[in-house]
């Protein structure tokens, strides 16, 4: 078990690039949700709670899953990072709320990312296959999911568009060539290329994901049937 913490401390502590990884998963996520809460009129500290919810939301939900302390309470500088978010987007806000693209960009490096770190957060844990897939889906879209509540929207993964899916078929492959014995940097580039390559045909032909469509007529509690 000492061995296994000494991993986790050098994968997400100590080990440079990794880090620097985490903080750039951390500051495109957060910029995802500071832009839509300037949208929303929040001020200052509405949004960073909204790009902190964003960016940490799910590795924080993730780690209570796996019985382990938050990543961000023993490392205050992904806080920091949030913080530069609204910086960021309080100087350079035109750009990231007028262009699809940047956002498209943002908030994929965020959420392929982030299925990475918890996938391989899972497997050294020695968690099964199946629940580091849904170690790193969670990681990757719960955030979204809290920074849509938040702004009261319904949540992205809730809706038609290819989101969570992508990051289940890139945690799918990453697994697949972890038990193949593959290098894990390639894994992790080869699972962050799928889901930028899903998210990129996705919105060109219009892929998503079918909708349920109710057939009552009437629902309960007083809600209206949306024809």
């Amino acid at each position: 078990m000492t061995d296994l913490y000494a991993q986790l401390e050098s994968f997400f502590g100590e080990d440079p690039f990794s880090l620097f990884l985490a903080h750039v998963g951390t500051f495109a996520g957060a910029i995802s949700g500071v832009r839509l809460a300037s949208v929303k009129r929040f001020d200052w500290f509405g949004a960073f709670v909204v790009g902190f919810a964003t960016a940490l939301g799910g590795g924080t939900l993730r780690d209570f899953c796996l019985d382990i302390s938050p990543f961000w309470m023993k490392e205050p500088s992904y806080i920091v990072t949030t913080f530069l978010a609204c910086v960021a987007v309080a100087l350079f806000g035109r750009r990231f709320i007028s262009e699809k693209i940047t956002w498209f960009i943002f908030d994929t490096i965020a959420i392929s990312l982030f299925t990475v770190f918890g996938l391989e957060k899972a497997l050294l844990l020695s968690y099964s296959w199946w629940a580091a897939i849904m170690m790193g889906v969670i990681t990757a879209v719960f955030g979204g999911v809290l920074r849509d509540t938040l702004i009261n929207d319904v949540p992205l993964i809730f809706r038609k568009e290819l989101y969570a899916m992508a990051c289940v078929a890139g945690a799918v492959l990453y697994v697949v060539l972890y038990y193949f014995e593959v290098d894990s940097r390639i894994c992790s580039l080869c699972c962050v290329l799928l889901i930028f390559l899903l998210r990129a045909l996705a919105i060109k032909y219009k892929w998503s994901v079918p909708v349920l469509r109710g057939h009552a007529h009437r629902l309960p509690f007083g809600h209206r049937h949306n024809r």
